[in-house]
């Protein structure tokens, strides 16, 4: 199997690639940008860490929007954001003002409410709420997962074929799936055993 990191340089990629390389030691892991490498890859891997308006433009300025909705769109190439390539799947995120994101899920990304007592960023290990369609899921006994973030998707798209949930202070997105699209606002590559069961999954799916 191929797998594609996509490289926009606000990407987590050494801990990622091990973790992909643990779960499966055979795939060809390549980190790029290249309309060629990504067309005759059989995974996409979307990792981000950041500011959401800065990794648009840098998506945007390397022309890869258009490229990874081509491959998602019309190629049905299964894609899994993680953490702020998750948010960037969406259409909007208002971090330093509004901008736009793939567009690939309907949605909004918006900074988590102030409340007395709560810290925001939202940061380590908290439990998730998966539904009984999940595919990213089977096989998981301990749902918790190491979250890092300020900003968040509160609404659940109506077109998701599946989604979990998370409570910081209030309830919010912690992972969606539609059709080949996939997105996990906690890094399954820093969340030990089932971090690295979700990642088989996906590669598996």
């Amino acid at each position: 199997m191929r797998v594609s990191i996509i490289d926009y340089g606000m990407g987590n990629i050494y801990s990622l690639k091990s973790a992909i390389r643990k779960v499966m030691p055979e795939a060809e892991i390549l980190y790029t940008h290249q309309t060629d490498d990504l067309s005759r890859s059989d995974k996409l891997f979307l990792p981000g860490v950041g500011n959401f308006k800065v990794a648009s433009k840098k998506l945007e300025d390397l022309g890869l929007k258009e490229i990874i909705r081509d491959m998602v769109l019309k190629n049905y190439k299964p894609i899994l954001g993680i953490c702020l390539g998750m948010q960037l799947l969406f259409e909007y995120g208002s971090e330093s003002g509004p901008s736009e994101g793939l567009g690939l899920i309907a949605g909004e990304v918006t900074k988590f409410a102030r409340r007395p007592g709560l810290k925001i960023p939202h940061m380590g290990f908290n439990r998730v709420k998966p539904d009984s369609h999940s595919k990213l899921f089977p096989g998981i006994d301990h749902y918790d997962f190491y979250f890092v973030h300020s900003f968040r998707v509160k609404d659940i798209p109506l077109e998701a074929n599946s989604y979990s949930t998370c409570f910081y202070g209030e309830e919010f997105v912690s992972t969606i799936e539609l059709k080949n699209i996939y997105g996990t606002q906690f890094h399954p590559e820093k969340s030990q055993a089932s971090g690295l069961k979700l990642i088989s999954n996906f590669l598996n799916v």
